[in-house]
Formats: structure tokens, C-alpha cells, sequence
């Protein structure tokens, strides 16, 4: 996860940079590992009873006992203070209300969102999917954000790529992991159930997504400040249709099989795209 959260934000960047600064970037690569790395301690400390009931959880460090809470604690606490104290070192003139750096905001968010929203609600409503594609989704902005010191329609635009993408990411996972969730207390399907309901929600989002992602073609790249070539958008297009195939052929069967080839093109479709449009922009345009 850590990885995946660093090589958005770090694509992010790519794109909205003029100048490569390396200072910035070594601040939001690291500040961005910590934060993610922070946020996931956090949720272990919580979840750390709930873990022992999942095959892929149980073997974490707390439900084994490796670690104390406190520690865990302790750890999350000063590696997630360090990440966000290194993110608000950017771009430090373009602060809120002359408190934090836009960058420093934005990682402070995702952690607090995570942490205190997204973990104790996926234990009482699925509606925790719509709360953690939030967190999900600022990486990609971060970036940009960190590049430009700019939060406007092209970070927004980028942010709602990934925030879409969510959808049928975790409902795949939700699907396949159904059983375990539930044997954990953990309410993660939307609906409830298995079935047509959240499969629809997944096709819905998938097609949004790809909607958006192709976007900075049509849109003058003063309104948006983020381009995209007709090369570009072509193959974005075609592999968000891709995915969203996948959306539409679970929403066709229903089944488990089907679930897992979903889950898998998520993890495979998002570094592609975002390579995409970093290949778009320093070797065609």
C-alpha cells in the first residue's frame, strides 16, 4: 500500500512539474512513505483484535503479539508527525491561513480520514468504502499539488480518477474477501450481500472514471492545466473500457471467479494509466 500511495504522488508530480526540484520530490516521496506507513500503524492498533479472525491479517505483528499497542502506538505516532512536519516543508510560502503547506494539509488529511473515519466506520456501514476512497485518492493530487502548489481543476481532475477507481477496487476485494470481512465484523459490501446491487456501483464508477481520466483531451489547457495528446487518450480510453469490462462482466455473473479477475485488473490499471499519461507527457506532446 505504502508503495502504491508513493508512486501516485510521485506520477502526480511528474505531471504538474515544469522543473524538476529533487528537494521537493525526496520530501514528498519520504514524507508520503511515512504518512501512508503512519495511517496503516494506526489502523492495525485499532483493528488489532479484529485481525486475529482474517487468514491475511493474523500474521501482523499485533495479533500476534509480537508488538504491544503502545508501542505500535508510539511508532505510528512519531513516524506519522515526522511525514507530515516533511510534507508541510513544501512549497511553505503557499500555505492555509498561514498554518500548513498545502502538501503537509493534504497528508495531515489522508491520515486523519483513514484513521479516525474510514477504520471505525467500516466496522459499522459499507458506506466506509465512500470515505476511504477519499484518503485513497489524495496521493495522485499530492503530487500535483507539491509540483504546482496549485489545488485547482487539474488536481481535482486527478483526484477524481482515483476516487473512482475505489469503487470497483473494493468492491472486488469486498466480494472476494466477503466471508473473512464478516467473520472479522467488518461490514465492507455494499448492499450487504454479493450480488447485483454493488456489482452496478462498480460498472457505474468504472465508466465515470474513464470518463474523466480522458478529459484533458477536450478540455483547453488553460481551463484544466493538465494535457493529454490524442495518442494519449486513445490508450487511456481503451484501458479504462478494459476495466470496465471487467465491472460489466461481474455485474453479468456474479461470482467469485469473476470478482477476482476485477480485483486483479484494478491493481494492474492504475499504474498503467498513470504511466500513461507521465509517457504522454515528456514523449509525445
Amino acid at each position: 500500500m505504502s508503495i502504491t500511495v508513493v508512486f501516485s504522488a510521485t506520477i502526480g508530480y511528474l505531471l504538474g512539474v515544469d522543473t524538476f526540484h529533487f528537494t521537493t520530490f525526496s520530501l514528498l516521496v519520504i514524507g508520503g512513505f511515512l504518512v501512508t506507513g503512519a495511517a496503516n500503524g494506526f489502523n492495525q492498533v485499532i483493528e488489532r483484535e479484529h485481525d486475529k479472525f482474517m487468514e491475511r491479517t493474523a500474521v501482523r505483528p499485533l495479533p500476534l503479539g509480537n508488538l504491544s499497542a503502545t508501542q505500535a502506538f508510539v511508532f505510528s505516532l512519531i513516524i506519522g508527525a515526522i511525514g507530515v512536519y516533511t510534507l508541510n516543508h513544501i512549497n511553505p510560502q503557499g500555505s492555509f491561513f498561514g498554518l500548513m503547506s498545502k502538501s503537509g494539509a493534504f497528508g495531515l488529511l489522508s491520515m486523519v480520514l483513514y484513521v479516525l473515519a474510514y477504520t471505525p466506520l467500516k466496522r459499522i456501514s459499507p458506506f466506509a468504502i465512500t470515505v476511504g476512497a477519499v484518503p485513497g485518492a489524495i496521493p495522485f493530487l499530492l503530487g500535483f499539488v507539491a509540483a504546482t502548489d496549485d489545488f485547482g481543476v487539474a488536481a481535482g481532475t486527478l483526484f477524481a480518477i482515483q476516487f473512482f477507481w475505489q469503487y470497483p477496487h473494493f468492491i472486488a476485494i469486498a466480494w472476494v474477501q466477503d466471508g473473512e470481512y464478516k467473520k472479522a465484523g467488518f461490514k465492507m459490501m455494499l448492499g450487504g450481500e454479493k450480488g447485483k446491487y454493488p456489482a452496478f456501483i462498480g460498472v457505474i464508477t468504472a465508466i465515470l472514471m474513464t470518463f474523466i481520466s480522458v478529459l484533458p483531451y477536450f478540455l483547453d489547457n488553460q481551463i484544466l492545466s493538465l494535457s493529454l495528446s490524442v495518442y494519449g487518450a486513445v490508450i487511456v480510453f481503451l484501458l479504462g473500457a478494459w476495466f470496465t469490462s471487467k465491472a460489466i462482466k461481474l455485474h453479468q455473473n456474479c461470482d467469485d471467479v469473476t470478482a477476482r479477475a476485477l480485483m486483479l485488473s484494478s491493481f494492474a490499471y492504475l499504474p498503467l494509466m498513470q504511466i500513461i499519461y507521465m509517457l504522454d507527457k515528456f514523449l509525445i506532446q
